[in-house]
């Protein structure tokens, strides 16, 4: 009797369990269907809102459109020009603040400052529009920076500075890389600007004497490279020498001679080290050419700038995106003053 009792209560708890898992399942079925159902009737309301309003979409947008034509008609063309520029000791800030100083410049209309600073003409002043800078963004650049960290300190202290907290302390600064744009209204201005902006950084100071200091140790370490390969070239003839000597004053007997092994050991040490040296001496090269100027000039300004068209610069476009947005932004606030105002009712 117990056990038929039992039987029928496990029974019971069996099937409270599946009633509880459907209606989970009915619950979940439920949510991802009232998702669908929601979505669903956002899209409709969005189709239904456009389709009320479109005339007035459309007209405001034509509008703008005549109005961007209009002043794309009476306003003169625009032109750029492009500098790449990889900085060194750390002046890359030096140059984006000054770069950033004749663009506010441009932006106070001041045509004396921009005459003094590039040796223009009145009207080839008053023709500069716009400068900007900007890093050309490479991922090697911050891998490159990050390899040279982990070489330049102590092993135990770069464990706990791991490179994707190093990447967020990767400022545009630290790229190799930099572009400054210039947009005026005139052609042929270019070519008079990337000087000026070169040695408003390369005169100063401090970064001249960083140079000369970095560019003398470069030297030195050189010049003691090739004095201690000089060296070991000289002990390989020696070792080679003594060698052809040995060589030829041993006989054709069963002797061996144990030191053989040593004397080869040490020429391989030897060669070895003249290979290193000959690598590091060129590296040394690479970073002497790239340390030789504060500002090295990867490609000027073109004498002729290149024409600025698009359809994202094109003022009858953005007139006619901004009509159509604003009337559908007025729209919506009309729709949604007419619900609070039922809404108090």
């Amino acid at each position: 009797m117990s056990t038929n009792q039992k039987n029928n209560e496990e029974e019971v708890d069996l099937g409270s369990l599946f009633v509880i898992i459907g209606k989970g399942f009915s619950n979940f079925f439920h949510f991802i269907g009232s998702i669908f159902k929601g979505l669903f009737h956002f899209i409709i309301s969005i189709l239904l809102f456009l389709k009320e309003n479109f005339l007035k979409i459309v007209g405001t947008g034509i509008i703008g459109l005549i109005a961007g034509i209009f002043l794309e008609i009476n306003s003169s063309s625009k032109y750029g020009s492009d500098l790449l520029v990889e900085p060194n000791f750390k002046s890359a800030r030096q140059l984006y603040d000054n770069v950033n100083y004749y663009n506010d410049l441009v932006k106070q209309k001041d045509i004396i400052a921009l005459q003094t600073i590039f040796s223009l003409d009145e009207e080839s002043a008053a023709s500069l529009k716009k400068f900007t800078i900007e890093p050309l963004v490479i991922d090697s650049d911050k891998i490159n920076a990050y390899n040279e960290l982990i070489l330049s300190i102590d092993t135990l202290a770069i464990k706990s500075y791991e490179y994707d907290v190093f990447k967020t302390s990767f400022t545009e600064y630290d790229y190799k890389v930099h572009k400054i744009t210039v947009i005026a209204e005139k052609n042929n201005v270019f070519d008079k600007l990337d000087d000026v902006i070169i040695s408003s950084v390369v005169n100063n100071t401090y970064f001249k004497r960083i140079k000369e200091l970095t560019n003398e140790n470069l030297n030195r370490t050189d010049s003691l490279y090739r004095q201690n390969l000089i060296q070991i070239d000289s002990l390989r003839r020696v070792y080679m020498k003594v060698m052809l000597e040995e060589a030829k004053k041993s006989n054709t007997g069963t002797s061996i001679d144990l030191g053989d092994k040593k004397k080869g050991t040490n020429e391989m040490a030897l060669f070895e080290t003249s290979r290193r040296l000959n690598y590091d001496l060129k590296s040394l090269a690479a970073e002497k050419s790239t340390n030789f100027k504060i500002i090295n000039v990867i490609s000027s300004f073109q004498s002729v700038g290149y024409e600025i068209k698009g359809i994202t610069k094109n003022k009858a476009f953005l007139l006619g995106i901004v009509g159509s947005v604003l009337m559908i932004v007025f729209l919506l606030l009309m729709k949604l003053n007419k619900f609070l105002e039922n809404y108090k009712k």
